[in-house]
């Protein structure tokens, strides 16, 4: 998990530490005001999320982004499905953290997190695989792969996957006594998921049509 011994020693050094504090809650209440009015503007046609005190909303995806994620979740969704081990959400599942809140392009719950999901359910817990797609934004990737990475990690998302539609690539990281650890980052070969027991697929499968289908007839045996 995020170790934050190094800050908390370092405000502790100052004469002024108590009024540090202060100012940080100071913020922090002010963010939760602005939290709350977040969750009563968005509606479901809102892809959005709230990151570090702000709200940022997705702009339409490019076409190799559309693809990777449906070709993934047509593949989790099924084996999922047909083996009844949980709940899987796709770009528009709002994941709530203790400070921020986060759409992942695709979720998995485990069977006992999501045992209690209901109709018109709006607000899920962190999930067991976050899955995120690449866009071409900078400030998107530096989302994926620092803020979000390091709020799943300190969160106990089990496994977290950054998939690349551009140089169709995806990234494997796993959670091993608190921190990510890189599995695989790869274009090949076969990605073997840690979250949902027994799961493996050609990484080509997220990316080009017939292994996708290839892969589906595979599932469905």
């Amino acid at each position: 998990m995020f170790d934050d011994k190094n800050i908390v020693a370092t405000i502790l050094k100052k004469p002024g530490a108590m009024l540090i504090l202060q100012q940080v809650n100071e913020k922090l209440k002010e963010e939760k005001q602005r939290r709350q009015e977040f969750y009563e503007s968005i509606t479901e046609e809102d892809k959005a999320e709230f990151i570090n005190g702000e709200i940022v909303y997705h702009s339409p995806v490019v076409k190799e982004h559309n693809d990777a994620t449906g070709h993934l979740y047509k593949l989790i969704h099924t084996y999922v499905g047909l083996l009844k081990l949980g709940y899987v959400g796709i770009e528009k599942i709002l994941t709530r953290f203790t400070r921020n809140d986060y759409e992942p392009d695709i979720c998995y719950f485990n069977l006992e997190k999501s045992k209690g999901f209901k109709k018109g359910q709006m607000f899920f817990p962190v999930p067991d695989l976050a899955v995120e797609v690449l866009s071409k934004s900078k400030k998107a990737i530096k989302r994926d792969t620092e803020t979000k990475f390091e709020d799943y990690e300190l969160h106990g998302v089990s496994e977290y996957w950054l998939i690349d539609p551009r140089e169709e690539t995806v990234e494997q990281h796993v959670l091993k006594e608190g921190k990510y650890r890189l599995v695989m980052k790869s274009g090949e070969g076969t990605l073997h998921s840690y979250a949902i027991t027994g799961f493996s697929i050609p990484v080509r499968a997220i990316f080009d049509e017939e292994a996708n289908l290839a892969a589906l007839r595979e599932l469905l045996k």
